[in-house]
C-alpha cells in the first residue's frame, strides 16, 4: 500500500514570504535610527505573519503580500506619528503600543478564520465598488492620529506620554479588531490590484525595455561629452559648492543624470556658454526620448486592443 503523498504547497507561497520578510527588513532598516527594538519587532512580525498566514489560509497565500504592504505602511506611520506626537515615551511603551494593533488584528483573524477564509483565498478580480466601503474602517483610524498630532501630548511627562500612547493605539487595536473583515477584505483587493499591475507591465515590457536603453545610452554619451570637454579645456568649466573643479567620469555621470531627469540640485553647476549649450540638447533630447516612449506604450496598447478585438466572436449569423 503506497503511503500518501505530502500535501502540495500553494503556488505562489515562496513569493508571498519572501514578499513579506523583504518589507519587513526594508523597513526595519529604514527605521533603524533610533535603537534595534522597533526594527526587530517589525522584523519578528513579518516573520510571524508568513507562518500565521500559512497556517489558516495554505491556498491564499497571496494575501500575505498585502499584509506584508499593509504591516510596511503602519510601522511607517507608527514611527512618524509616534516620534512627532509622543517623542519622550519609554521605548516599552513604544513597543507595546506598536504591538497592540498587530496582535488585535491577528487574534480578530484567528477568531473568524473560518468566515474570512474565502476572502482571503479569493482569486477572482477585485470589485471597485466596495473598495471605497472597505476603506471606511479608516476613518476612525485617522481621527486618533490627527486627534494625537493636534493636542499638546508632546509636552507631557515621558511616562503620562507612555500611556497617552497605549491609549491611542489600544483605541486603534480596537478598531482594526471590530473591523477584521474589511482589513481582510483591503489587504487582499491590494494584493489582487498589485497583480494585476504586474501583469499590465509585463505587456507593456518591450517598449519600456527600449526606452531605459536609450535613456541609458543617452545619460553614458552625454557625460562622455562633459568629460571629454572639460578635459580639453584649459580651465574647469564646471563649478560645485566649492569653487572650480575638475569633472571626473563619476560627476560627469551624475551631472548627466540630474540633467536628463530635469532635477537640477544645484551642488554641481556648467560654467561654460558651450557646456551650457550641451546640456540644453541634452535636456531635449531627454524630452524627446520620453514622448517616444509614451508613443511606443500606446502603440503597445492599441496593437493588443486590435489584435483582442480581432479574436473576438462576431454576432451571430456571420
Amino acid at each position: 500500500m503506497n503511503a500518501p503523498s505530502p500535501p502540495r504547497r500553494p503556488d505562489g507561497w515562496l513569493r508571498a514570504a519572501l514578499a513579506t520578510l523583504g518589507f519587513g527588513l526594508l523597513v526595519a532598516g529604514g527605521i533603524a535610527d533610533h535603537g534595534g527594538v522597533l526594527p526587530l519587532l517589525v522584523i519578528g512580525i513579518a516573520a510571524t505573519a508568513i507562518g500565521f498566514f500559512y497556517l489558516l489560509f495554505p491556498q491564499g497565500m497571496h494575501f500575505a503580500f498585502g499584509a506584508s504592504a499593509g504591516l510596511a505602511v503602519y510601522a511607517c506611520l507608527f514611527v512618524v506619528i509616534g516620534r512627532a506626537a509622543f517623542p519622550e515615551a519609554p521605548a516599552l511603551a513604544h513597543a507595546m503600543a506598536f504591538l497592540l494593533p498587530v496582535f488585535a488584528f491577528l487574534g480578530s483573524v484567528w477568531v473568524r478564520r473560518d468566515v474570512l477564509r474565502r476572502a482571503a483565498e479569493a482569486d477572482a478580480p477585485f470589485d471597485h465598488g466596495h473598495l471605497p466601503r472597505m476603506a471606511r474602517w479608516l476613518i476612525p483610524v485617522w481621527v486618533v492620529g490627527g486627534f494625537s498630532l493636534s493636542l499638546p501630548l508632546n509636552r507631557l511627562a515621558p511616562f503620562d506620554q507612555g500611556l497617552a500612547l497605549l491609549a491611542a493605539m489600544g483605541a486603534i487595536a480596537a478598531i482594526v479588531a471590530v473591523s477584521v473583515r474589511p482589513v481582510v477584505l483591503l489587504l487582499s483587493d491590494l494584493t489582487l490590484i498589485t497583480e494585476e499591475l504586474s501583469a499590465r507591465l509585463r505587456r507593456i515590457t518591450v517598449p519600456v525595455v527600449a526606452f531605459l536603453t536609450l535613456y541609458s545610452l543617452l545619460v553614458i554619451s552625454f557625460a562622455c561629452f562633459y568629460r571629454i570637454a572639460d578635459g580639453l579645456s584649459r580651465m574647469p568649466l564646471f563649478h560645485s559648492q566649492g569653487g572650480p573643479i575638475r569633472l571626473s567620469f563619476q560627476d560627469a555621470l551624475y551631472f548627466s543624470l540630474v540633467t536628463q531627469a530635469t532635477v537640477g540640485f544645484g551642488d554641481l553647476t556648467p560654467h561654460d556658454d558651450g557646456i551650457r549649450l550641451l546640456t540644453g540638447v541634452q535636456v531635449l533630447a531627454g524630452q524627446i526620448l520620453l514622448l517616444f516612449g509614451f508613443a511606443e506604450i500606446m502603440r503597445s496598447r492599441r496593437m493588443r486592443m486590435t489584435q483582442r478585438d480581432e479574436k473576438r466572436p462576431g454576432p451571430a449569423g456571420d
